[in-house]
């Protein structure tokens, strides 16, 4: 059973008089611990189909199965509830807390968490938090706040928060586009880490030089998917 499908998945807006179709009968599958990137243009339609995938969106039309779970057919509360549990973020701007500290950071899903899970307790949640921030190699930056980050270590401390609950899928949304070459290329090194962990890795991104680091490369086009070959790393 794949952990992500998606059956004849259709988007519209309505703008002004005229009806947009974003996304137009897409038809996908991914299996867990797949690397998978999802590579556009502005307008492609690969940002609204990153939030259908991170339930942040409902489809118009179509069917979206994560992890055998029909999430069209879901409350609101039941669709916040298993995107704290199943899915991870990690985006561009970083969208960190800037008054909290790395560590604080990383606990905030966690403290979401404690409202569906009443067995964590907050010794649990700073221990996690830590293990995971020395994961993603931050141990010696817990207590820093993000302006007293680099770029790359502020990315970090985001994928290391997009991690702490141990989500299936981690979804990162042009995750280098406020990187240099070199710290894009740490954390892409990263990505393929974690990857290799058995985390499930969709990066979402206009590069095609990112996308085909990919082991997998869905290309979308005026809302419409191509499956092409990644090369493999």
């Amino acid at each position: 059973m794949a952990l992500i499908e998606l059956k004849n998945i259709h988007k519209h807006f309505l703008m002004g008089e005229e009806n947009i179709h974003a996304l137009n009968s897409i038809n996908i599958s991914i299996n867990e611990g797949e690397l998978t990137s999802i590579v556009g243009t502005s307008g492609s339609g690969k940002s609204t189909l990153m939030n259908i995938i991170g339930l942040l969106d409902l489809p118009s039309e179509g069917q979206y199965f994560l992890d055998g779970k029909n999430t069209t057919e879901m409350s609101d509360d039941d669709l916040s509830k298993y995107r704290n549990q199943k899915i991870g973020f990690v985006f561009q701007s970083f969208n960190l807390l800037p008054k909290s500290s790395a560590l604080k950071n990383v606990e905030m899903p966690m403290q979401y968490a404690s409202a569906y899970n009443k067995n964590l307790t907050d010794s649990m949640i700073r221990k996690m938090s830590l293990e995971t921030l020395d994961k993603v190699g931050l141990s010696s930056r817990v207590h820093h706040l993000p302006n007293e980050l680099s770029g790359g270590q502020r990315q970090r401390v985001a994928i290391a928060r997009a991690l702490v609950n141990n989500p299936k899928i981690l979804l990162a949304d042009e995750p280098t586009g406020a990187l240099d070459s070199k710290t894009s290329e740490e954390i892409l090194t990263l990505f393929h880490e974690l990857n290799s962990q058995g985390v499930t890795v969709i990066i979402v991104t206009h590069d095609n030089k990112i996308a085909h680091r990919c082991r997998r490369v869905l290309s979308m086009s005026d809302g419409i998917m191509q499956d092409l070959d990644g090369i493999k790393i």
